[in-house]
């Protein structure tokens, strides 16, 4: 079956340690930058979103993208290359693995894509597709430099919601990738939702007109990355049986993961008449 390649471009921002070796390695390194990719979700209203994820690629500047063999590809390794996106929550991004880059300046990155993508409405798999104008991909230039013997993170946030389109009364679901890259050096927070049976429970970072969300994994567990600096609002939202909840000023710092106290929900009131 033919592979659709839907290329996504982002930024890379300089973050973390100096990589130690051995003096082989050095040699061999010298003139690399080292980039480590992960894949997290945002959250959506669906019960599975299945994509079949099959790398990522970099393409450094100067270079042509019509040239297939100036792409630098990190592959996905695992036989069975579909990813739930909606099990990236908290902490448990998706990793791809660690790949030398030359030093310099990379002008495109794309995450790689094939037909296999679907999403599950309780046991009906409906199976989404692509519009042939986006079967090119989706570009965007950057010109970042990256430094020899630097290690980088690069860490891919796949919101799922944004990503799929209802094609008005036709039954069809679309794929648009809608992604952001974030630099490991930006804030996070990490945090706990009580009790465990108010799972689902989506929990939204919210500061000015922006608004960042994921969902707690299955030990209340929640993990809100690619933050800037400021004083950000919690908006905790359970199933029917919890109230939602709302925790204000919540600090963050570049470079730092801010750990509020667990959060206790309570059960939804019920009035009743005699």
């Amino acid at each position: 079956m033919k592979k659709h390649i839907y290329s996504i471009s982002a930024m890379l921002a300089t973050v973390f340690f100096l990589v130690s070796c051995d003096d082989k390695d050095d040699m061999q390194s010298s003139a690399n930058a080292k980039v480590n990719v992960y894949l997290i979700d945002a959250p959506a209203a669906y019960d599975e979103v299945w994509v079949e994820v099959l790398g990522v690629e970099f393409l450094p500047k100067g270079e042509s993208e019509e040239n297939g063999s100036a792409w630098i590809t990190l592959g996905h390794e695992g036989e069975d290359k579909k990813l739930n996106l909606l099990s990236l929550v908290a902490d448990n991004p998706f990793y791809f693995g660690e790949i030398e880059v030359p030093a310099g300046e990379i002008s495109q990155i794309r995450l790689l894509l094939g037909d296999d993508n679907y999403i599950m409405d309780g046991e009906q798999r409906i199976d989404l597709t692509t519009p042939s104008a986006q079967q090119s991909g989706l570009k965007l230039k950057i010109d970042k430099p990256l430094e020899a013997g630097i290690s980088y993170d690069l860490v891919i946030d796949f919101d799922a919601s944004k990503s799929i389109v209802k094609a008005g009364n036709s039954g069809n679901y679309i794929l648009k990738p809608v992604l952001r890259v974030i630099a490991e050096a930006s804030a996070t927070i990490e945090g706990t939702v009580l009790p465990l049976e108010a799972f689902p429970v989506q929990v939204s970072a919210i500061i000015d007109e922006d608004t960042v969300g994921t969902f707690t994994d299955e030990n209340g567990m929640f993990m809100i990355r690619g933050l800037k600096t400021g004083s950000y609002s919690l908006l905790v939202e359970p199933n029917e049986l919890y109230q939602v909840k709302k925790i204000e000023g919540v600090e963050t710092t570049i470079g730092v993961v801010t750990k509020p106290e667990p959060i206790q929900l309570d059960l939804v009131v019920i009035d009743t008449e005699d």
